[in-house]
């Protein structure tokens, strides 16, 4: 064998190692893509952002954050956002046909939602909303579907009711000017409220169906799942981490509040025990009948939708109802199911 044989050789040697360790290279690079998402106590979400989890599981994701549902719509509109969590938000992007496959709750945001009192209004209860003189409820939202269930509860009218389109955020200025002397707020401003003396005498529990209509979803443009469809089981995979590492150490979801929402530490972990700790499990979310499910076509999530929709409609809050059917093409179990077979399969 010559020297220039040998030569050439090892030229292709070297070529060959080089393009294998290329592709190796770029088989492991963590899948990059955007992620929306509103401002609010996600607890999982922000604990796997202080933990590395996304990069553990080989997602590099470029956070965009949101002071509301619109924004955040429309960037999903605009397919700037390949993955967001938001509550009902998403009500509105179906009703606008905005391509949305939601894939997993977060949490049942009606368990920190509730109706907030200032003392001197001589409201108990739910029951005497008719003697409120006005009331804070922001259009559009979880809070405005709880307020017109709660007056069909007593059998009020919600156009009798004199409602100020007020946010959560905002209730607390609202009551010290003396501007509303009730008003619906969700997590963590409900909570803040109460400590603050202004109290919430009921929870949406007690005037809504089983499991609320307030649900808080991480969701993904169909376009993005069809061209990485591992995407689904990952996001699975992250939640999952950080889930197991707040149940080592609840200190982390306080602390991800605090450092998130500059909440103080007490309403920080009342939040974290009134919605976090009472989130839906994954076990939940597959079974048919649960008021959570994801595999029902006309319960559970999917139920929920098309009444919080219908109620969105009665409220002139959407133009028109949202079809069962198109909420049903929004809602993907897949990738649950994915993630469950693989726990199974490990144990």
């Amino acid at each position: 064998m010559t020297a220039k044989t040998i030569s050439k050789i090892a030229a292709l040697l070297l070529s060959s190692t080089w393009a294998t360790t290329t592709l190796a290279q770029t088989a492991a690079a963590p899948l990059e893509f955007n992620y929306g998402y509103t401002t609010a106590d996600h607890v999982n979400l922000y604990v796997a952002q202080d933990l590395g989890l996304f990069e553990k599981a080989g997602l590099k994701p470029k956070f965009h954050t949101f002071p509301s549902g619109a924004p955040l719509l429309a960037a999903l509109k605009s397919e700037s956002l390949d993955v967001v969590t938001a509550g009902l938000g998403f009500a509105f992007a179906l009703g606008q046909k905005i391509p949305v496959t939601m894939i997993f709750w977060n949490s049942n945001d009606s368990t920190g939602e509730g109706l907030v009192v200032d003392a001197k209004s001589g409201i108990k209860s739910f029951q005497d909303i008719g003697k409120a003189k006005k009331i804070g409820a922001a259009s559009g939202t979880c809070a405005q579907v709880a307020l017109y269930l709660m007056g069909k509860k007593v059998g009020i009218e919600y156009n009798k009711l004199d409602v100020v389109n007020i946010p959560a955020p905002l209730l607390r200025n609202s009551f010290m000017s003396n501007s509303i002397d009730a008003g619906i707020a969700w997590s963590p401003y409900s909570v803040m409220l109460d400590a603050e003396g202004y109290k919430v005498v009921n929870w949406d529990s007690e005037y809504t169906p089983p499991g609320g209509l307030c649900p808080r979803t991480t969701a993904a443009r169909p376009a993005y799942l069809k061209a990485h469809p591992e995407i689904g089981v990952k996001l699975l995979e992250v939640d999952a981490m950080a889930s197991e590492a707040v149940a080592r150490n609840p200190q982390l979801a306080i602390d991800a509040l605090v450092k998130r929402l500059a909440l103080a530490p007490a309403v920080a972990k009342a939040a974290v025990e009134r919605v976090y700790m009472q989130r839906p499990s994954y076990a939940q979310q597959v079974e048919a009948n649960s008021p959570y499910s994801m595999t029902s076509k006309d319960g559970g999530l999917a139920g929920k939708y098309l009444q919080a929709t219908q109620v969105l409609y009665e409220t002139k809050s959407i133009p028109e109802p949202v079809p069962l059917n198109v909420i049903q093409e929004a809602i993907d179990p897949t990738y649950l199911r994915k993630y469950l077979d693989a726990v199974k399969a490990k144990k």
